[in-house]
């Protein structure tokens, strides 16, 4: 019974630990969708690198 008290213990450290770090990684739906993107008017231009 310990152990499996100790091991359901350790899930939700890790499972908290991992929402924390994924949280700070990962951007914002706002911030993803505002970037800018293929222009149709001008088509291949963001597939050119930096000169």
């Amino acid at each position: 019974m310990k152990s499996f008290i100790a091991a359901l213990a350790f899930a939700v450290v890790a499972a908290v630990g991992v929402a924390m770090v994924l949280n700070t990684m990962q951007q914002s739906s706002s911030v993803s969708f505002t970037t800018s993107g293929a222009r149709v008017g001008d088509p291949g231009h963001n597939l050119i690198g930096p000169s």
